[in-house]
């Protein structure tokens, strides 16, 4: 037990004195556990979504279960405020720090604790960078399926968190479909297992609940991870189209023919143009309204009648050539473009705001007109780059952050298109989360009671709010969102507290 007292803490004018506090962690962590300096924690300001920094008190940097539940236990008992953190590549604000907190990182934890391939799994630390997984069970033939863009640099434990997706989430499912089990510690420092090795656990489903909490119910400190085996085949063909409308088209009737293909894509002119200045691959037609990437894997057999159809498709929805690429050096080649998307946007403009919505395949033609038109009337470009086999749209709204008043504009043009994917059978979230960016648009999707519910989850689990305060859930006192749908202040008191 943590005997130390609050008072011992605690300033006379109720600041907490984090010079005390963080003897405390460096007694019970070690001092090469804790950083305090303030230029140091600049480094934790804030994660992928930069427009909002807030340096955090302290920082720990946990190595195992047992000190991760030491920092939570610690945090706890002193009331301390803690918000968890993997590689910082999130771009919804998860692990944002509010004022006075501290950050418990787990980059260092990056052991593969155990690889089973006659079972098909894997055990790793939350720190594991996504791409590992593959790496390490790729000569025996077996991959991890989710593939977020960020994956040579985004952790599994931020995967986990945030329920990433990627581009092959179509036919294999998002991190949750991947995940068997989890190692946590919980908001007050207890360890506990949920899930296990098998695919079907009895009683309630924690791990449902747990992966895509955004970090408000504990912090995941070992994940039993699902690796498949790698197809015998796969195709990647390239469709360029002269209106974005078309490859919509041809979205919807590849889908409608009953094809899955491992992955589908769509950038449009914007993008195709930026990834070739800056990856300079070659193999984008620039004069494209935009090209849609199918990747089709199976038997060698399966495979060739998938591509039959789709070029059909293509052809019939108004393509105007289709590449294939069997070669694994050439489908990379591919696919590279495609990750570097997001990266390539800063080559046209100094700040570009992305957002995360996703709508039904057979709305895809009509939101990406209406998107256009908002582009127009905003007089912000937005360069389209999505995961268009399942609808998760991730536009780029291209502004300059010095000209003052332009992030205040784009982010009412970002919850334009969220409140649009809402109107059209969507939601504001397909892999990023809510975190603080988008907690304002909740009530477009749920209401009063559906919110409630939600928090009488967190409060029977995060009693004390310390767990990421601030993240999820609207509060009407600081977002006028939430205000404007009438949500009572009484609802959100217990989350509203930092």
């Amino acid at each position: 037990m943590l005997a130390d007292p609050l008072s011992r803490f605690v300033k006379s004018d109720t600041t907490p004195d984090w010079r005390a506090i963080a003897r405390q962690f460096e007694r019970k962590l070690g001092r090469d556990r804790v950083v305090r300096r303030k230029e140091e924690l600049l480094t934790y300001e804030c994660d992928g979504l930069t427009s909002y920094r807030q340096k955090p008190a302290l920082v720990v940097l946990p190595r195992s279960t047992e000190e991760v539940a030491i920092a939570v236990q610690l945090c706890h008992r002193l009331e301390l405020p803690w918000v968890a953190r993997g590689a910082g590549t999130g771009l919804s604000g998860g692990a944002l720090p509010v004022e006075q907190c501290v950050s418990i990182v787990t980059a260092r934890m990056r052991q593969i604790l155990r690889v089973d391939l006659d079972n098909q799994r894997v055990v790793v630390e939350p720190g594991v960078i996504n791409n590992w997984v593959t790496q390490a069970v790729s000569g025996a033939g077996f991959y991890y399926a989710p593939d977020p863009s960020s994956q040579i640099v985004c952790s599994i434990g931020g995967n986990v968190a945030e329920n990433s997706g990627g581009v092959h989430c179509l036919k294999y499912g998002a991190t949750t479909n991947h995940v068997l089990g989890v190692t946590l510690v919980t908001p007050t420092g207890e360890i506990v297992e949920i899930g296990g090795e098998i695919d079907e656990m009895p009683g309630y489903d924690l791990m449902g609940l747990f992966v895509g909490s955004e970090g408000t119910l504990g912090i995941a400190t070992e994940v039993t991870l699902r690796i498949l085996k790698a197809p015998e085949t796969i195709c990647v063909l390239l469709a360029d189209f002269t209106t974005m409308e078309a490859a919509g088209k041809a979205v919807g009737e590849i889908t409608r023919a009953g094809v899955v293909p491992g992955g589908m894509e769509i950038m449009d002119n914007l993008s195709i143009n930026a990834v070739e200045d800056v990856v300079k691959l070659g193999c984008y037609p620039r004069d494209a309204e935009a090209i849609l990437l199918v990747e089709l894997d199976g038997s060698p057999v399966e495979v060739q009648a998938d591509r039959d159809r789709v070029e059909t498709l293509c052809k019939q929805s108004g393509a105007r050539n289709i590449a294939a690429a069997t070669d694994p050096e050439t489908r990379a080649k591919l696919w590279k473009g495609r990750k570097a998307a997001f990266a390539a946007a800063g080559h046209m403009s100094p700040d570009y705001y992305v957002q995360d919505g996703v709508i039904p395949r057979t709305r895809l033609a009509e939101v990406l007109r209406e998107m256009t038109a908002l582009s127009e009337r905003s007089g912000y470009k937005i360069a389209n780059v999505f995961h268009a086999g399942d609808g998760n749209l991730h536009p780029l709204v291209l502004y300059d952050n010095k000209i003052p008043g332009e992030l205040e504009a784009v982010e009412e043009v970002g919850g334009e298109i969220l409140k649009l994917c809402v109107r059209a059978g969507g939601s504001i979230s397909g892999e990023h989360g809510i975190g603080s960016d988008k907690r304002c648009y909740m009530p477009q999707m749920f209401n009063e009671i559906d919110l409630e519910t939600m928090l009488w989850v967190n409060r029977a689990l995060n009693v004390k709010g310390l767990a990421n305060p601030g993240k999820i859930f609207p509060t009407p006192r600081t977002c006028g969102e939430a205000a404007m749908a009438s949500q009572s202040p009484q609802q959100f008191a217990d989350v509203d507290r930092f």
